[in-house]
């Protein structure tokens, strides 16, 4: 890929890249808020002020390594608002309300770039010059969100899925399951290395992606 191509491609996924990741972690940080723990809002990070939020590797990196590769899909992370379980009303189950905050912000966030999508689909000729990057960056936010939505969840910690299995699953099996919670990264490399999300994730995450979009058609 050259570089005008890079740049053409950073031009489009960046700001969609940033709000999804951005407003993943406000959104853990906000229902936290609501259910007793101020830990986020002590530590400032209860803010949309994306300086707050980025974390060179996930938020800068890995996008940008991803675009570089032309690798089919964009991933990233925030660094992860704070949470202090303890502060909860009802640690177990409010951390479930917690962790699901960010992955179904993710998919609110791609219904509302399909909806703008719609819009833009129904400029007339003329804005063209406006609309067709528009569209893209549009496309773009629907594809980053529901490769968010879909890998957090996946029940394995410390993704979002995994503390939600934590928070349903008896408390002998959700000791043991959390456990796993300082290996979940490795583990996450593993599957990604040996293809088991490509398989498994990727017809998930490009089915639901195509048909928003054509939904918008």
């Amino acid at each position: 890929m050259n570089i005008e191509a890079i740049l053409v491609n950073i031009s489009i996924w960046a700001l969609p890249v940033l709000l999804a990741i951005v407003l993943h972690e406000y959104a853990h940080g906000w229902v936290a808020n609501k259910l007793g723990d101020d830990t986020a809002q002590w530590m400032g990070r209860l803010t949309l002020n994306p300086i707050k939020h980025i974390d060179l590797i996930g938020t800068i990196l890995i996008p940008l390594a991803l675009l570089m590769m032309s690798a089919g899909f964009v991933f990233g992370y925030a660094k992860p608002v704070p949470i202090n379980i303890k502060k909860l009303r009802n640690p177990k189950r409010d951390m479930i309300w917690v962790a699901l905050a960010g992955p179904f912000t993710n998919l609110a966030l791609a219904l509302a770039s399909t909806f703008l999508l719609w819009i833009v689909f129904q400029m007339p000729d003329a804005m063209r010059w406006f609309a067709e990057p528009l569209a893209m960056m549009c496309q773009a936010s629907i594809f980053i969100n529901i490769v968010l939505f879909v890998i957090n969840l996946i029940p394995i910690p410390p993704l979002d899925g995994g503390r939600v299995a934590v928070g349903l699953l008896p408390n002998h099996l959700a000791y043991q399951l959390d456990r796993i919670e300082p290996y979940g990264f490795f583990i996450l490399i593993g599957l990604l290395v040996f293809g088991v999300f490509q398989a498994v994730l990727g017809p998930i995450i490009f089915g639901l992606g195509k048909a928003l979009v054509t939904l918008a058609l």
